[in-house]
């Protein structure tokens, strides 16, 4: 890639993988669902008014927004409320690389290449690892939303794959708009009333500048980044740098948190890594991962 799209590609990465300090500074001012709500219902508008809606049927556009926004983020954001590390999370969502190429062969036919059943083989090895711990010391709830985000990331990806060739920055933009309602229906019903109310009467600077960095630097800049540069270079080149994600994510928790990692933590982390790097090879996962 030329010079100015490597620019690009890591302030997309940087974007990214800071978010999670963004969430993290987020929940600790307000419920995680009605966060969540609010991210999307901005990162909607005002965009929808510069941004055509995507040539795709509206169930998929439906379909997009609600496992992104409502299952994604909504178990995501709300794993980290209970307790899940932000730089943890920002690498153990990668996983959703595999699970969209597992689901691609239980309901595609799409088999996987070598290369992911190895580089799938490194990253349960890892997350095995990851789960003996919080199984000794830490709820395990939080591990299991995280995973279930991990699942529905993948479920949107094949979501997205049935819109065929619409603009991907206009289906997260419209889809963006199936997101907040459940969610905050989901916010009152969990969260309570008085909780909502509270959060909202005023909201805190730290809540908006949350909500106002995942909603447009997060969401529009950082997916209209990588829906430009998908299309002006191969996938297979572009995908790599969705690996820096979580190598951000660690390190801004670390610097703003002070979060550390195990010496378990560390090597687990690096066997998901490294298979993550593997199953790039397969060409496939790299699409899917940067969806």
């Amino acid at each position: 890639m030329p010079l100015r799209d490597v620019i690009l590609a890591f302030v997309a990465v940087l974007a990214l993988g800071t978010s999670f300090v963004a969430i993290k500074v987020g929940v600790a001012h307000m419920p995680p669902l009605l966060l969540t709500a609010l991210r999307f219902l901005f990162a909607a508008i005002p965009a929808i008014i510069f941004v055509r809606p995507p040539a795709a049927p509206i169930r998929i556009v439906v379909a997009f927004g609600f496992a992104l926004g409502v299952l994604q983020f909504g178990l995501m954001i709300s794993s980290i409320k209970l307790g899940m590390p932000a730089g943890l999370a920002s690498l153990l969502v990668q996983l959703q690389a595999f699970f969209t190429v597992g689901l691609a062969w239980l309901l595609l036919g799409e088999k996987p290449t070598q290369w992911q059943l190895i580089g799938a083989g490194l990253a349960a090895a890892g997350m095995i690892l990851i789960g003996a711990q919080w199984i000794g010391h830490a709820p395990l709830l939080p591990l299991v939303m995280l995973l279930g985000a991990a699942l529905a990331w993948a479920a949107a990806n094949l979501i997205g794959k049935r819109a065929g060739s619409a603009d991907r920055l206009a289906l997260v933009v419209w889809g963006s708009l199936a997101a907040p309602v459940p969610l905050f229906l989901l916010s009152l019903l969990f969260e309570g009333q008085d909780a909502v109310v509270a959060a909202l009467s005023p909201p805190s600077w730290q809540a908006i500048a949350s909500i106002a960095f995942m909603a447009y630097a997060a969401t529009v800049m950082a997916f209209s980044i990588w829906n430009t540069l998908l299309q002006r270079h191969p996938a297979a080149v572009v995908a790599p740098y969705a690996l820096l994600i979580p190598v951000v994510g660690m390190v801004s928790s670390s610097i703003a948190f002070g979060e550390t990692l195990t010496v378990q933590e560390i090597f687990a982390s690096a066997l998901i890594l490294a298979g993550l790097l593997v199953g790039m090879r397969g060409g496939s996962l790299g699409r899917s991962a940067t969806r």
